[in-house]
C-alpha cells in the first residue's frame, strides 16, 4: 500500500511518541494480571490454501499494527519486557522469488531495537531465555513458532488489551482521519463513474484506484451494489453487467492508512426524485442520530431510539401506517431496518470490545429482539464508532409480517415501488466527544 499518504499529516511523529507510551502502559497492565514478565506479539504468517501452493493474502495480527504501522511483514516479532525498549525482529530472508521488505524507516523505528531476521529458526536467539515467563499474543499455526513459549493469548491479558482498543490515542485519530479522507475520495470516484452508467464491477475499479488499494489492503470487501442489489446487506458480486435501467447505487466501501480502517456507506438516486426525497429524509435522521453522540450515552438506547425514528420515516414515505411504538413491537421496523446502528471501528472494522464492561471481559447484552448489534457500552470519549441507519425491501423479513397484525401497518404497495431500488443506508465514521461529537466522515468530504 502506499504509505506515503502520511505525509499528510507531519505531526505523527510527535503523536507517536504519546501512542506508544500509552502501549507500553496497557502492555505493562496486560503482563501484570497475566502474572508474566515479557509479551512476544507475533505477526502473523501467510495461510496456503486447502491442496495448493497458493497463498491467501496476508493479515497482520491487529495487535502487531497496534505498536508499528507493519502491515505487511510476516514472521516477525515485537518482544516486549516493561522498562526496556522493545526489541522488533524485522523477518527479511534472503528470497529471489518475492520481494522482501524493506529496510524499516519512519517515524516510529527510534522507539524500537530494530534486529533484522533472515531466517525463521534465528528468532529464539532474541528471545528472553526464561520462557515460563513469557505470553504470546498471535495466531500461531505452528507451535514451533512459539519457541518454547507456552503460554498463548491468555484471557486476561486479551480482555485488558481488547478493552484499552476501545479508545482511540491521539496518533490513531490523526491516522483514522487520514483514512476517512482516502475513503472519501473513493466514494466521489465511485459515485462518477455510477452517474457515467457503469457496471458494480468497474465502479469498484474506479473506487480502488481513488483510494490506491488493491483488493487485499481494503478493509474489508467493497459493497457496490445497483438498484435491488442494495437490499443484500454484505452484497459483494460486482455485477461485470451494466443493468437494463439504472435506479440506484449503494456503496458501502472503506480504506485504511498504517493498518486502521474508514468504513463509509452512501446511497444514490439515478433520477428518481421520489427516491431522491427518500434517501434525504434518512440523510437527515442519519444526522440526527450523530447529534446524539457523547460521552455517557448508551448506545442501545440509541439503537432502539432510530427504530423509533426510522418508523416516523416510514409513515412519512407512505411505506407504513401507525405510532413509533406500535411499529416496533410488532416488528415492522425491524422488517425494513434488520442491522445494528453501528460498531466501533480501529484497526478492525468490526473492533474489538464493544460488547465489553470492563477489562476483565464481562460482557453486555443487546437490547433484546436486536441480536446483530455490535456495541453495546456506554460511550467514552474518543470512541470510533460508525452509526449507519438503513432502510431496505428485503423480501424473506416482509414476507414474515404475512398474517400477523403487522402486515395490515405495511403500505404494501408502496414497498413494491421501492423494490426495485434495494434500499438506503448512510454511514459515518463519528468520535466520542465529553458533549459533543466529530464527525470524520463529513469533515473529509467537506475537504474534497
Amino acid at each position: 500500500m502506499n504509505s506515503d499518504y502520511t505525509d499528510k499529516n507531519p505531526s505523527l511523529d510527535a503523536l507517536y511518541g504519546e501512542h506508544f507510551e500509552a502501549i507500553t502502559a496497557r502492555h505493562d497492565r496486560a503482563l501484570e494480571q497475566a502474572g508474566a514478565s515479557h509479551v512476544v506479539v507475533y505477526s502473523g504468517n501467510p495461510k496456503v490454501a486447502f491442496l495448493d501452493d497458493n497463498y491467501y493474502p496476508f493479515k497482520a495480527n491487529p495487535h502487531f499494527i497496534s505498536w508499528a504501522p507493519l502491515t505487511n511483514l510476516p514472521f516477525s516479532y515485537i518482544v516486549y519486557t516493561p522498562g526496556e525498549k522493545p526489541i522488533l525482529l524485522y523477518f527479511q530472508p534472503h528470497d529471489y522469488w518475492h520481494v522482501v521488505p524493506g529496510a524499516p524507516v519512519g517515524y516510529w523505528t527510534r522507539h524500537f531495537d530494530i534486529r533484522i531476521v533472515n531466517a525463521i529458526e534465528d528468532v529464539a536467539a532474541h528471545l528472553p531465555e526464561d520462557r515460563e515467563k513469557c505470553i504470546v499474543i498471535g495466531e500461531l499455526d505452528d507451535e514451533a513458532l512459539a519457541f518454547g513459549i507456552e503460554r498463548i493469548n491468555p484471557t486476561t491479558a486479551i480482555n485488558i488489551l481488547h478493552y484499552a482498543r476501545s479508545t482511540k490515542t491521539d496518533y490513531e485519530l490523526a491516522i483514522m482521519r487520514l483514512a476517512s479522507e482516502r475513503g472519501a475520495m473513493g466514494h466521489r470516484a465511485a459515485e462518477a463513474a455510477f452517474r457515467a452508467g457503469l457496471p458494480e464491477f468497474e465502479i469498484h475499479r474506479a473506487y480502488c484506484q481513488a483510494v490506491s488499494h488493491t483488493d487485499p489492503e481494503l478493509p474489508y470487501g467493497n459493497i457496490v451494489a445497483l438498484n435491488a442489489h442494495g437490499a443484500v446487506l454484505h452484497y459483494t458480486d460486482l455485477d461485470r453487467t451494466k443493468p437494463n435501467t439504472l435506479h440506484s447505487f449503494l456503496i458501502d466501501a472503506g480504506a485504511q492508512v498504517h493498518g486502521y480502517a474508514s468504513d463509509i456507506t452512501r446511497t444514490y438516486s439515478f433520477g428518481d426524485a421520489r427516491f431522491q426525497d427518500l434517501i434525504e429524509r434518512m440523510d437527515v435522521m442519519q444526522q440526527d442520530i450523530v447529534s446524539k453522540v457523547e460521552v455517557g450515552v448508551d448506545y442501545r438506547d440509541l439503537h432502539v431510539g432510530t427504530h423509533r425514528m426510522l418508523a416516523e420515516v416510514l409513515v412519512e414515505a407512505e411505506l407504513a401506517t401507525g405510532d413509533p411504538d406500535t411499529l416496533l413491537e410488532t416488528g415492522v421496523t425491524s422488517a425494513f431496518f434488520p442491522h445494528g446502528l453501528g460498531h466501533l471501528l480501529g484497526i478492525q472494522v468490526h473492533d474489538v470490545a464493544g460488547f465489553m464492561e470492563n477489562e476483565s471481559g464481562t460482557t453486555i447484552d443487546p437490547p433484546s429482539g436486536h441480536p446483530f448489534l455490535r456495541l453495546t457500552r456506554v460511550l467514552e470519549e474518543n470512541m470510533v464508532l460508525t452509526i449507519e441507519p438503513g432502510l431496505y425491501v428485503i423480501d424473506m423479513l416482509l414476507d414474515k409480517l404475512s398474517g400477523t397484525p403487522a402486515e395490515k401497518l405495511v403500505n404494501w404497495d408502496t414497498v413494491n415501488w421501492l423494490r426495485p431500488f434495494g434500499g438506503i443506508r448512510i454511514e459515518d465514521d463519528v468520535r466520542v466527544l465529553v458533549s459533543d461529537q466529530e464527525n470524520l466522515t463529513r469533515d473529509a468530504f467537506a475537504l474534497l
